[in-house]
């Protein structure tokens, strides 16, 4: 049912992502509403499919940006610091920087100097505010590596496909954080997971559902022509 979730104007799709309960809570609802997705996707943006940005990356389909701001939404609080690893247009980032108010902190990384521009860019158009006031910040970075400067986290997305959990990103993230990211070969399908670190260190892993997303690698091999 997710792949029908299209619609002819953002309001439309982001209830249709609601009547098909994909989007479960007004929180998620409120912050998807406010960011319009044709602010950052130029081709198809209210269709429910990922599409290109250039340099070989992808913006999500829609529901799968509403699936993982539900599953971190209890971590997506007021004041709450958050990674997103593979930022690309700058689209989930700014609907996190919403769900964690003012005294909230967003970091968009990605290693592709152009898509950062076009993170900012695009936040500009209608949320400058965000950047502004330092609640979204955009870097340049290899995500694999995470953001050490502001770290730890308590919530990380990732928005590409390791084959294993980057051990810096565990490093990262906070006691009683939550971190949501596909793994799996870039050929196959792939498992988007939820890992909670709690408070006394022991790591809990759930599977999610099955996706398929492009590789998290090197920006050499990413802007390289794919094989």
């Amino acid at each position: 049912m997710a792949w029908r979730c299209h619609g002819k104007t953002h309001k439309e799709q982001i209830d249709h992502l609601r009547k098909s309960g994909i989007i479960k809570s007004n929180v998620v609802y409120e912050a998807m509403l406010a960011v319009d997705r044709k602010d950052f996707c130029s081709s198809e943006p209210y269709r429910d499919s990922p599409q290109p940005i250039g340099s070989n990356a992808t913006i999500s389909a829609p529901h799968m940006h509403a699936y993982a701001l539900e599953n971190l939404k209890e971590r997506l609080k007021p004041g709450s610091k958050v990674l997103d690893v593979g930022c690309g247009s700058g689209y989930l980032a700014a609907c996190m920087a919403i769900m964690v108010g003012e005294s909230g902190r967003v970091v968009g990384i990605d290693h592709i100097p152009s898509l950062v521009e076009m993170s900012v860019n695009n936040t500009r158009k209608h949320h400058a505010a965000l950047l502004d006031s330092g609640r979204l910040l955009y870097v340049e970075g290899d995500g694999r590596e995470g953001y050490p400067a502001t770290a730890p986290y308590d919530c990380i997305h990732v928005g590409a496909a390791a084959p294993d959990v980057p051990t810096p990103l565990m490093d990262q993230l906070a006691r009683g954080g939550r971190m949501v990211l596909p793994i799996g070969s870039p050929n196959s399908t792939q498992k988007f997971i939820q890992i909670d670190l709690g408070q006394d260190g022991i790591v809990d892993k759930k599977n999610l559902l099955e996706v398929r997303y492009v590789p998290l690698t090197d920006k050499e091999k990413q802007v390289a022509p794919w094989r």
